[in-house]
């Protein structure tokens, strides 16, 4: 019986209107938008069949053409809130998509933040998806260097731990760092998923979610000004680690 690949649609949210950064989808990065890595690298991977960019605006969405992606239509305003869930305008688009008669068994959204996830990046997550029959999809996780066991909240004047109980019954506030379990967060670098989680469940990720290890620096996200410098530092000391972009800049 011959192996019929899942058609794949790659989506790339890049909503205008970002206020602790400033425009920062669009932000110029080494004389290129910062949107336009995050295109670049899901049409070299060569793992979709559909680059999608879902934007509120027509400048993003002519830029987004401008490097190789489509945008059949911005994204209706309800959908680009601050608060807006992406179950929302992903279960739109998916929507819009098949009612033009484009189907599709598995979306990854890719977020433009991540400018260090290259083609690479997405091809191993890939292949490692698609040895996981069993789960609904894959995120990109990274160790965390600030454990949670460490962490507080102020209720009233006084300190309460979040993780206020444990399993061993010991105190991870009071315990060595090096001696509590590892523990991981999610990035923005990727996530993959099977289209059913959205149509059946109504969730971009289901029940059974698999962890895929990005390397550093592939799950930067920048969302912060502090992470604006840390890009430029990474750019600065290791400029082989920023992705190349084949298209000539935009005007």
């Amino acid at each position: 019986m011959s192996h019929i690949r899942p058609r794949t649609l790659c989506l790339i949210p890049a909503r205008s209107g970002s206020k602790r950064v400033p425009n920062k989808n669009i932000l110029d990065v080494n004389g290129h938008p910062l949107l336009a890595y995050t295109i670049s690298a899901a049409v070299e991977s060569g793992v979709f069949d559909s680059v999608v960019v879902s934007t509120d605006s027509e400048n993003y969405a002519n830029i987004a053409r401008h490097y190789g992606a489509e945008v059949p239509f911005l994204r209706p305003a309800e959908f680009a809130e601050d608060s807006s869930p992406d179950i929302e305008w992903v279960a739109f688009t998916l929507g819009w998509l098949s009612s033009h008669e484009r189907q599709f068994d598995l979306f990854s959204i890719l977020r433009p933040t991540s400018p260090f996830r290259t083609a690479s990046t997405i091809q191993r997550a890939m292949r490692q998806f698609s040895l996981a029959d069993y789960a609904d999809s894959i995120r990109a996780v990274e160790l965390c260097t600030q454990h949670p066991g460490k962490m507080w909240r102020f209720l009233d004047d006084l300190l309460v731990p979040v993780l206020a109980v444990q399993p061993e019954g010991t105190q991870w506030f009071s315990s060595p760092t090096q001696s509590l379990p590892e523990v991981w967060v999610q990035n923005a670098s990727l996530e993959i998923a099977r289209v059913r989680c959205v149509t059946d469940q109504n969730s971009i990720s289901g029940s059974k979610i698999i962890g895929f290890k990005t390397q550093f620096p592939e799950g930067i996200d920048i969302n912060l000004p502090e992470d604006v410098l840390l890009m430029k530092n990474v750019i600065g000391k290791f400029p082989h680690l920023m992705p190349t972009i084949s298209v000539d800049p935009i005007n």
